[in-house]
């Protein structure tokens, strides 16, 4: 049966499709260059070694999130709806704050993180270093900043300019780098890959910010106060909130490892950490599609077409869902082979991944409920929904790990992501009228571009 699309949300879907394919190019080649990198430097190093690695790139992560300040998620939802007031000016300068703000706090939490680690090294065992938690505090404010630009450039209509620099260059130079030294007999420690790391993608960031700007992107940084301070004035209440949720999702995909490292060992969290990393390539396309219709979602929903929003997040769940339930079904014939990649101890870990992916699958079921929540102000919500849900989840994994161990902690992961997603999602559909779930295609029909549900 033929499957009859008004010509309206043709043309609509049309070029999100056609930008999510790009960016799903874009993310393959990434997730494939990430992959690349997590084989390379498992190989050349230790298993203690890695492990320092992956505990500390965890920990920087999460901690680049608060770095951000919530201006990744605020500057996509700030430009579309100064822009549909058409005042340009507010836009860009709503940019120019935000990478200020970013880079600020950025350097504030790396301090933070650096003093608390000097106050720590006095417990330390003798046979313990702390080197993985300074090397970490050089990457916060790379990893915060490459997360905002890309941000910050997508809401302006960019993509391989926002993507291009951190998700393909940044990732092809590290490995080939790290190669590079082993042949020479350079075999990097830990902290010594993170370091390597910051410094590579601080030098493309630079050169991003110089291109963005030599073509007419709004990038650089405001130098005065009086911005920053009446912007914050303006939208911190906003930004905190925004904040909170993405580093709730950061926790959700990062906590675990950083809790393995601490309870059990940092060779436990290595493998932890590679089962987690594999199974997160099920949502590639899903995330690739949320690159494209963030800033699109907060477009039409800010202008009363809900029909076009309930369109295009249609799109995205039914896209994402498919492509998961293929890589699901891979997992499961070849988890073991895949895993195997990274050396013969982490060839154990085809359990942990099943549970892990089976919890992610669910993101693709529901749909972008947290990317509608975020753009169309709803971020109080998804923190108090999700939030808890997650934060509940991480409680019981402390109590399950001296038990059950890593399928312990992969489990309760499953369960409370298949909560909180279901929970957002009800949220959407019943709160703020737009169906993120894969029954969202039929809800299209019932929905006007007139006004808001």
């Amino acid at each position: 049966m033929r499957l009859n699309i008004p010509s309206d949300l043709s043309a609509l879907l049309r070029t999100g499709l056609l930008r999510s394919v790009g960016s799903l190019g874009i993310k393959v080649a990434t997730a494939g260059l990430t992959y690349l990198t997590y084989v390379v430097l498992s190989r050349t190093q230790t298993t203690d070694e890695y492990g320092h690695f992956a505990f500390g790139l965890a920990l920087a992560t999460v901690l680049a999130i608060v770095a951000g300040a919530g201006q990744p998620m605020a500057v996509m939802r700030l430009w579309a709806e100064e822009r549909s007031k058409s005042d340009d000016a507010a836009a860009r300068a709503a940019v120019s704050v935000g990478s200020s703000i970013t880079f600020l706090a950025g350097l504030a939490v790396s301090a933070l993180l650096c003093l608390a680690t000097l106050a720590y090294l006095p417990f330390l065992a003798p046979q313990e270093t702390a080197n993985h938690f300074f090397a970490a505090a050089f990457l916060i404010l790379p990893l915060a900043l490459s997360e905002y630009n890309s941000s910050a450039l997508r809401a302006q209509g960019s993509l391989w300019t926002a993507l291009l620099p951190r998700d393909i260059v940044w990732r092809l130079v590290l490995p080939g780098l790290v190669l590079a030294l082993f042949a020479l007999g350079i075999v990097l420690s830990g902290p010594d890959a993170l370091v390597l790391s910051a410094a590579l993608l601080l030098g493309i960031l630079g050169l991003q910010m110089l291109t963005a700007n030599h073509r007419g992107y709004t990038i650089m940084p405001s130098r005065a106060r009086a911005p920053i301070a009446s912007h914050w004035r303006r939208w911190g209440g906003l930004s905190r909130w925004l904040l909170l949720g993405a580093l709730i999702e950061a926790a959700a995909l990062n906590a675990d490892i950083i809790l393995v490292g601490l309870m059990l060992d940092l060779e436990s969290s290595g493998l932890y950490f590679n089962a987690f990393r594999t199974a997160g390539l099920m949502t590639l396309f899903t995330f690739a599609i949320e690159l494209v219709i963030a800033p699109m979602v907060a477009e039409h929903y800010h202008a009363g077409n809900m029909r076009k929003a309930q369109a295009i997040t249609a799109l995205c769940s039914w896209a994402g869902f498919v492509f998961s339930l293929l890589i699901f079904a891979g997992f499961g014939l070849f988890g073991t082979e895949i895993l195997s990649l990274f050396g013969a101890s982490y060839a154990d870990g085809w359990l942990i991944l099943m549970l892990l992916s089976f919890g992610l699958l669910f993101d693709a079921v529901t749909g972008p409920s947290k990317i509608v929540m975020m753009m169309t102000g709803h971020e109080r919500p998804y923190v108090a929904v999700f939030g808890a849900i997650m934060a509940l989840g991480l409680i019981v994994q402390i109590l399950v790990i001296p038990y059950w161990g890593l399928v312990g902690v992969a489990a309760v992961n499953m369960g409370a992501r298949i909560l909180a997603q279901l929970g957002i999602a009800l949220w959407c559909r019943l709160r703020i009228g737009l169906d993120t779930s894969l029954l969202g295609v039929f809800s299209i029909r019932h929905l006007s571009d007139t006004a808001r549900a």
